[in-house]
């Protein structure tokens, strides 16, 4: 999804007045009454209400401006479509509807998944190949060991607020130009919990909630690659009123080798060979993951042809199985000989017929071309 600030239309310093009226005019234009059949425009419709729920209020719009999208997921990742019953009230309103019925009032009380939590882990290239083991450290809002999520200071009571009557919401009525506008806003009496605590929790100050530090041991498998991410499901913060925790989501980052280029799960590398091994053929030595492995060159090999090593790459993550090994030939041309390297090498450009008739064709091609 896009930027919420940029879905409504306004700046990041926008005020509520301002987030509000670019509401309304953007959920009049893509309403679905307005726009039968038009998926595009439900879509939009879908996106503005989304942006205008975490906005419109000042706690989720902080945590918004902090954390970003990831940060808010919790608040509304599990409504669907239905969670946004009060601001569709507040397009019926728009459109000369002018009713609310109570029952439409999200419930403060429905479980809640928790938020999801992201840690980054930077690998080396052998640990993504072969595979490791990580300790990582997160900070995770779990429920108050004293009062476990009550918020009530143990032995005592909570009652009803009698503002919201328990709905944790409360409406705001304004007139405007399109009508009675209808508000549905979070209770300051209750902060949206619906209830009253006649004695705080003395750990949590009646949050229900503490934050703790927890040691994760992350398996991470062979065959990872960059921007891989691992979820480790219920590792996040926790629900609300029941509801489930969020997950942990472990972002990789993969560092390259200096010998090995990835692609995939294929390898590829460079090997210098001499340029006598390139004309007479001979064993070399490649190098791949594990071991060196003999290979036998043709004679007449040219610099920059590739071979295939099969099974040699890296490990698949899902199936059986590995990638291969790809490596290109460099011919080695010395930059200084000796007398008799010289001598020897004159003989041999004297001899090397083929090689005159190769160069001769080639510039007879030239020659034609500009006749």
């Amino acid at each position: 999804m896009k930027d919420f600030y940029e879905i409504l239309g306004v700046k990041r310093d926008a005020s509520f007045e301002e987030i509000k009226r670019s509401y309304k005019k953007l959920a009049k234009k893509y309403h679905p009454d307005l726009n039968p059949d038009n998926k595009d425009a439900e879509k939009s419709f879908k996106e503005i209400n989304v942006a205008y729920e975490i906005l419109s209020d000042e706690q989720k719009r902080k945590t918004y401006d902090l954390y970003g999208e990831d940060g808010v997921n919790g608040n509304y990742q599990d409504s669907g479509f239905g969670g946004f019953g009060d601001i569709f009230g507040d397009i019926f309103d728009m459109f000369g509807g002018g009713f609310r019925d109570s029952d439409s009032t999200r419930n403060s009380k429905s479980p809640t998944k928790g938020q999801d939590i992201r840690y980054d882990i930077n690998l080396d290239f052998r640990e993504a190949v072969f595979g490791v083991e990580k300790d990582i450290n997160i900070r995770r809002q779990e429920d108050c060991s004293v009062c476990h999520g009550t918020g009530a200071e143990p032995g005592t009571d909570k009652h009803t607020c009698d503002k919201c009557h328990g709905s944790g919401q409360v409406k705001v009525q304004s007139n405007s130009a399109f009508g009675r506008f209808v508000r549905v806003v979070t209770c300051d009496k209750c902060n949206g919990t619906g209830e009253i605590l006649d004695d705080p929790c003395h750990k949590c100050h009646g949050s229900g909630k503490e934050v703790n530090n927890k040691k994760i041991n992350v398996k991470i498998p062979a065959g990872v690659d960059d921007n891989t991410i691992i979820s480790m499901k219920g590792e996040g913060h926790s629900g609300e009123n029941g509801g489930p925790n969020g997950d942990l989501y472990i972002y990789l980052s993969v560092k390259e080798d200096s010998v090995f280029k990835r692609t995939g799960n294929d390898l590829h590398l460079e090997i210098p060979i001499s340029y006598v091994d390139a004309v007479l053929g001979g064993e070399i030595k490649v190098p791949t993951l594990t071991s060196l492995v003999d290979f036998e060159i043709p004679k007449g090999t040219q610099g920059g042809t590739t071979f295939k090593l099969k099974n040699e790459g890296v490990s698949f993550v899902k199936k059986e199985g590995k990638g291969d090994l790809y490596f290109t030939v460099d011919i080695i041309v010395p930059k200084k000989v000796n007398e008799e390297q010289r001598e020897l090498l004159e003989s041999l450009r004297d001899k090397s017929e083929n090689g005159k008739e190769e160069k001769k064709g080639f510039f007879d091609k030239f020659k034609e071309f500009f006749e």
